[in-house]
């Protein structure tokens, strides 16, 4: 079975890691996905760092302002709609033109409270496109294995799209570790998303949609 991987990027910017993680990535001639939080970017320093991002042929999604609550769990609709919003907002023109967007998913977990109706309306109108995950090697938790669980998911499916953190767990020492693995295997490294892990594309519910649990 040939292997196809889709890195992805979240919770940064941070001025700590990202440069490194560019720095990594274009050496090696990899594309991947930034998905920002939006508080982040109010800082100049990681602003300017996502422009780098972008200048360097990576997209920039949004992955709500504040990652602190899954937007099921919000009672209040203006609390979800400005999650996505103001994220949206800070990002600018920065934004891949699908207008990317991934929820808060309570350490990779896809369940009935990672988004609500409220929250996909929202996307709908707006043209998002929603983008998930299928791999997941909690990167946060095992700074110092985690690339070893990354490898052993991957082999086992043929299109992964696995979510790591550009964040100063030290865990990003080990990104070329991970290229090198992959290199390994022969997988190829994409920058586009497998149509089961977009639920909608452009504001359009796909066939994925049923796995949010959602009416």
């Amino acid at each position: 079975m040939s292997h196809r991987v889709t890195l992805t990027f979240d919770n940064g910017p941070t001025t700590r890691v990202t440069p490194w993680v560019l720095d990594v990535l274009r050496e090696r001639g990899i594309r991947s996905t930034f998905f920002v939080v939006g508080e982040q970017l109010r800082s100049p320093g990681s602003a300017a760092i996502a422009r780098r991002a972008a200048a360097d042929g990576h997209w920039i999604g949004n992955h709500t302002l504040t990652h602190s609550v899954p937007l099921g769990e919000l009672a209040d609709p203006a609390a979800v709609d400005r999650e996505i919003a103001e994220a949206q907002e800070l990002i600018g023109d920065l934004s891949h033109p699908d207008r990317l967007f991934r929820p808060f998913g309570r350490g990779g977990i896809i369940d009935e409270r990672l988004l609500g109706l409220h929250a996909v309306r929202r996307l709908e109108e707006g043209r998002f496109t929603c983008v998930l995950w299928n791999s997941v090697p909690r990167d946060w938790e095992r700074p110092d294995g985690w690339v070893t669980t990354c490898l052993d998911d991957v082999v086992t499916r043929p299109w992964s799209v696995v979510v790591v953190h550009d964040l100063p767990t030290g865990a990003m020492d080990r990104l070329p570790e991970l290229l090198d693995g992959l290199d390994a295997m022969s997988a190829e490294v994409v920058q586009e998303f497998p149509d089961d892990c977009v639920p909608l594309r452009r504001g359009v519910r796909t066939g994925a949609f049923a796995q949010l649990g959602l009416s």
